[in-house]
């Protein structure tokens, strides 16, 4: 829980100034809530929007490197201790295979686009490159972020124009890097200003029962929660509308009309007081088919929640594959890291599930007629080596992985780029995160050109170099 500093007097109906601005403190958990008068004004004159076919984007986030030469780019041909356990399958999509394991993505590849040259040099287990487009190599995991460059969502934030709704960027279901302890990079607003940062959601993740060792990972399941969305003890919504007027009478100096500080407690406030914002994270009342559609995991879950916030107009959600390990105890010790058993953690736990998300997710948008407004991105920090290690495992690899694509302005059906016969290096069309990215903006409308203000004041782009993948797009 966060803690407002200050004087717990007690006003007359026993509601303390601590209590009356701890709304104010959620805030502090990222930049929730529009932009403030005197930056919306002058984004706007630069802000440069094109007639984008995407309303908003879910990132299905699969952290610690997913082994697509076992999803998306299988190589049956290979020699062996490369081409791995599974085989590939015919999908919907002419020429397009998938795993023998992704059943349910063999139905909906002609909604979407495999791009198989990806890679970057920005090192091992660093989402930098693929959440911002930022190439370089960080000096540790948990680096402080306030002079680096912005993710997508945290820009989508700082165009955001609505005061006091719902925030633009969302990142379930937890913090990144939450489960190991650990702050990982890449989700945060960087030299724009923490106000932009994520609406984080919080988790208690459980399994049936304990990990006996990170490369037995059990199914994780749980949901995400918002963060402090509770009114503290005997205050009513009827009680803390009328004490709304109190903050105005305190820290009057820190505030003006449409400052920062007015504009994420009103946003904060919103957060206990809003029926669609609590309606939007309600997973326990949905109907039990439909939260067997995406699976009653906590990825599964977390993608519900996605729809749900899209459907309320939220402009860019991430959804994590997160890494439970030492914290809150031996759930699921590898994720996507397969230094050990890929082919039986990926059979056993993560391909089925996977699977099973992204069809329910994609089966429930194109139901309610959202696909074509919803862009829905595939994608890790990495990949994984072409060659099986001694512990039939697949280790870290930057040079060449997959990213997919489906929905809103994507060219369903096609693949886009070529890797070597071992999927190990690029063999035609090279594609950096930061063509990724680019590509994201092009397809939320969004300038990829569109400048920004850097720690120093001075223009960055946002596309980071990068250029729009157009042979992707629809």
């Amino acid at each position: 829980m966060i803690t407002m500093l200050g004087s717990t007097r007690v006003c007359c109906d026993g509601l303390n100034r601590r209590e009356t601005l701890r709304a104010g403190g959620l805030a502090m958990l990222g930049g929730l809530f529009g932009l403030p008068e005197r930056i919306a004004s002058a984004a706007a004159e630069n802000r440069n929007q094109r007639a984008g076919k995407a309303k908003s984007v879910i990132v299905l986030y699969l952290l610690g490197g997913a082994p697509t030469q076992d999803m998306f780019d299988l190589k049956p041909h290979a020699p062996s201790g490369i081409r791995g356990e599974f085989n590939p399958i015919s999908s919907n999509a002419p020429g397009i295979e998938v795993c023998e394991l992704l059943p349910q993505h063999a139905k909906w590849m002609n909604k979407a686009a495999i791009v198989r040259t990806v890679n970057h040099k920005g090192g091992c287990h660093n989402p930098m490159p693929s959440l911002t487009g930022y190439p370089e190599p960080l000096p540790s995991i948990g680096v402080v972020q306030d002079n680096l460059p912005p993710s997508m969502g945290s820009v989508c934030e700082y165009l955001n124009s609505e005061d006091g709704g719902f925030p633009d960027y969302v990142h379930l279901p937890c913090m990144l890097g939450w489960g190991q302890h650990i702050r990982r990079a890449g989700p945060y607003a960087g030299f724009l200003g923490r106000q932009y940062d994520p609406l984080f959601t919080e988790c208690q993740p459980t399994s049936v029962k304990p990990s006996p060792d990170p490369y037995h990972p059990q199914v994780v399941l749980g949901t995400p929660q918002l963060p402090n969305a509770k009114l503290p003890a005997g205050v009513t919504l009827d009680r803390l509308n009328k004490r709304q007027k109190l903050v105005q009478q305190f820290d009057d100096a820190l505030r003006s009309p449409g400052s920062e500080f007015e504009r994420v407690q009103d946003g904060a406030l919103s957060l206990l007081t809003s029926n669609r914002i609590r309606n939007a994270f309600d997973v326990e009342n949905v109907d039990a088919k439909l939260r067997d559609k995406y699976g009653r995991t906590l990825f599964g879950s977390s993608a519900l929640v996605a729809r749900k916030l899209v459907e309320e107009g939220v402009r860019f959600v991430n959804v994590t594959w997160d890494i439970f390990w030492t914290r809150p105890g031996k759930l699921d010790g590898a994720g996507w890291d397969t230094h050990s058993r890929n082919f039986g953690i990926c059979k056993e736990t993560l391909l089925p599930n996977y699977d099973h998300t992204f069809a329910g997710l994609m089966d429930d948008l194109s139901e309610r007629g959202m696909l074509d407004e919803t862009l829905v991105v595939v994608m890790s920090d990495m990949g994984r080596t072409p060659k099986i290690n001694k512990n039939a495992g697949r280790d870290h690899w930057t040079f060449c992985y997959s990213v997919m694509f489906a929905g809103a302005g994507i060219r369903g059906g096609t693949i886009y780029g070529a890797s070597d016969g071992e999927a190990a290096y690029v063999k035609d069309k090279p594609v950096s995160p930061a063509d990724i990215c680019a590509t994201i903006y092009q397809c939320l409308g969004i300038d990829p050109d569109l400048q920004i203000p850097d720690s120093a004041g001075q223009p960055v782009r946002i596309r980071m170099g990068g250029r729009v993948i157009d042979e992707i797009l629809s």
